[in-house]
């Protein structure tokens, strides 16, 4: 595969690039830049048959064993084209019931089932697994927007990789080891990371440009008969684990559950394997309670209980960043300006606004452990440490 593989490769870094470009500035052109059909017809051709005539070749030749890298490049490469025909609406799963574009999907299936992956393109291949040649990442377009969003993303990501496996390190050794204090400071220091990568990006992303120029590239689209949701910059082990580890967030709570359901396979295999080792564990935050009363007052419970707390508290604010400034921010105000016909499908997950919103509140009520009578979350347990480790 690897000669078609990487043709095909070299026309997603290039022609393809150019043409989702072209197509974007003259969407954004418009007075109203969410119309997207009847707009740039040749270019979308260009875009649909150019992509097709690699995809054919790749299909003919199957799966040569080239290895994971070369198999995730392709299944990666075969989302791109098939995100962008979904973007320029050449294909659209709210009218049809089966993909338009059976080699395409084909391929997608092939490739997808090999790796235990979903057949579209994933968060990792925008992000941690986007290899650069001389400097370029791969994209949609080249707009300094979506640059910056995939960049900073990518960022956040190893942020919270660093910050998850600091505390996955925690378990062998037992949270009451005294050596624990490192590995709570560098999740402390990752976290505090991720928190100004998300500042930089919210004060530098040009609103309209990521409503209207990259958010749209992430939209479900159907592959086969099957829909699935767009990749969701959370579709990486390393939150879910510090979820878990911390205790903020349980594996046995049917909404949380349900989540880690939905975006398993969105995830690399060894993010899989490792968020299932992680499921295994018990929590950190429970295993300081199972503690708390035979040893309030030793100094090694006040020294880790007060740093756990500290890891927390600055999880929380990169939950309240997140839906606060993002979603409300980029999604949330500017869909207000648009016409109920332009709201289908605006989200990457697929169901309709309001229940992503509702759903999103969930989570991070769950993450900042907020007080709430209909949501069950460690509000209690957090005070409980807090009261144990004030004016000690």
């Amino acid at each position: 595969m690897r000669k078609r593989a990487e043709a095909f490769d070299r026309w997603i870094r290039t022609s393809f690039v150019a043409l989702n470009t072209e197509l974007e500035n003259l969407y954004f052109s418009q007075q109203d830049r969410s119309r997207v059909v009847g707009v740039g017809d040749s270019l979308k051709e260009r875009l649909r048959d150019e992509g097709r005539a690699h995809i054919v070749e790749l299909l003919a030749e199957g799966n040569t064993g080239d290895g994971f890298a070369s198999a995730f490049g392709v299944l990666g490469n075969v989302g791109l084209y098939l995100g962008a025909l979904r973007r320029h609406e050449l294909t659209n799963p709210a009218r049809e019931d089966r993909s338009p574009f059976p080699e395409a999907s084909s391929l997608a299936m092939h490739v997808g089932a090999s790796l235990g992956m979903v057949p579209r393109f994933a968060t990792a291949h925008l992000t941690t697994h986007n290899m650069a040649l001389a400097g370029v990442r791969k994209s949609f377009t080249s707009l300094p927007d979506e640059f910056l969003f995939i960049d900073e993303n990518t960022r956040g990501i190893l942020a919270f990789q660093r910050a998850a496996d600091a505390l996955m390190r925690i378990v062998p050794l037992g949270v009451s080891s005294p050596i624990t204090d490192v590995l709570f400071d560098a999740a402390k220091l990752a976290l505090s990371e991720a928190i100004r990568i998300n500042d930089r990006l919210f004060a530098k992303l040009d609103v309209d440009r990521f409503f209207y120029s990259v958010r749209p590239y992430y939209k479900p689209y159907r592959i086969g008969r099957q829909e699935y949701r767009g990749a969701n910059a959370g579709d990486f082990s390393g939150i879910n684990e510090i979820d878990l580890l911390l205790g903020l967030c349980r594996a046995n709570d049917p909404y949380y559950a349900q989540l880690l359901v939905d975006k398993m396979l969105f995830m690399l295999p060894q993010d899989q394997a490792r968020l299932r080792e992680c499921m295994t564990h018990r929590s950190l935050l429970d295993e300081l309670l199972a503690m708390a009363d035979q040893y309030p007052r030793s100094d090694w419970f006040q020294q880790n209980a007060r740093l756990f707390l500290e890891v927390c508290a600055l999880f929380a604010r990169t939950a309240t960043q997140h839906h606060d400034m993002l979603v409300r921010r980029f999604i949330e105000a500017p869909a207000a300006n648009l016409v109920e016909n332009d709201l289908q499908g605006i989200t990457a997950s697929g169901p309709p606004l309001p229940v992503l919103l509702r759903s999103l509140e969930t989570l991070r009520d769950l993450r900042v452990a907020a007080k709430r009578e209909d949501l069950v979350t460690r509000h209690g347990d957090l005070e409980r440490l807090r009261a144990l480790t004030s004016g000690l």
